[in-house]
């Protein structure tokens, strides 16, 4: 809801702007709609650059656990210590995490309802991988977690060397999307161009142009994005002996 507010809000202001500046509704429509597209895409992006965040933050969360369980603390008590001292952007899921293990004292129970939260491959490997040891007594949980966590640093330093170079890309095709409608607004401020887009036809031409740059940004976002890893563990069942089976075969 706060998303379409300010995109409608945004809208209005670049129209009434664009419309003092021109005298043209049609060209002040069409910079209205252009602005809430772009509104849009800004506060989806921030939306994407919180996932990152959250994504970055598993390799520290390892770090974490494997620090608790090698000062003697259990599985548990590890895990809900996250809620105070892990990643920032995670404590108040784990702070969730804690009040449900103390709620009902299910400990996979309450793991499988971080791993639905959190919907992520890195976290199902994570929380997988402390099932996988609790059932089999947890001789090898320290391995298991710094191999997985080495395993993570390599795929996010791969995945943000390849961000950083599409992000040249991307950046070199907003600028190519935006450069004509810049144009068309300092031509505006010239009556004659206001009043040749204000007929049927100038009206079509901006309509066809809005067209085209949201074909192009969606087919340029489209090619430009990177594939997800899919969750592989999304469909084990809860009982330990039946994911130990899943996980042999």
């Amino acid at each position: 809801m706060r998303i379409k507010i300010k995109v409608v809000s945004f809208a209005c202001v670049a129209t009434a702007l664009v419309l003092l500046t021109t005298n043209s509704i049609t060209i002040a429509l069409a910079f209205g709609a252009l602005t809430a597209g772009a509104t849009f895409v800004t506060l989806n992006s921030k939306a994407t650059h919180n996932q990152a965040e959250l994504i970055a933050a598993w390799p520290e969360v390892i770090d974490h656990l494997m620090s608790g369980i090698q000062s003697g603390l259990s599985l548990s008590e590890s895990l809900v210590g996250l809620a105070t001292r892990g990643p920032e952007i995670l404590r108040p899921a784990f702070a969730e995490f804690r009040n449900s293990l103390f709620r009902h004292g299910d400990l996979e129970q309450a793991i499988e309802e971080l791993k639905n939260l959190f919907n992520h491959h890195g976290s199902d490997q994570i929380f997988e991988a402390l099932l996988i040891s609790k059932a089999l007594g947890g001789s090898e949980l320290l391995s298991i977690l710094r191999t997985l966590g080495d395993f993570l640093r390599q795929d996010l330093a791969l995945r943000r060397e390849i961000e950083v170079k599409h992000g040249w890309i991307k950046n070199s095709a907003h600028m190519s999307a935006v450069a004509p409608w810049i144009l068309l607004l300092l031509l505006s401020t010239q009556p004659s161009t206001a009043l040749a887009f204000s007929t049927p036809v100038g009206g079509s031409i901006l309509l066809a142009g809005l067209l085209m740059t949201a074909i192009a940004y969606l087919w340029m976002n489209r090619l430009g994005r990177l594939p997800q890893t899919p969750r592989v563990f999304t469909k084990l069942s809860s009982s330990p002996n039946n994911q130990l089976q899943e996980v042999r075969r």
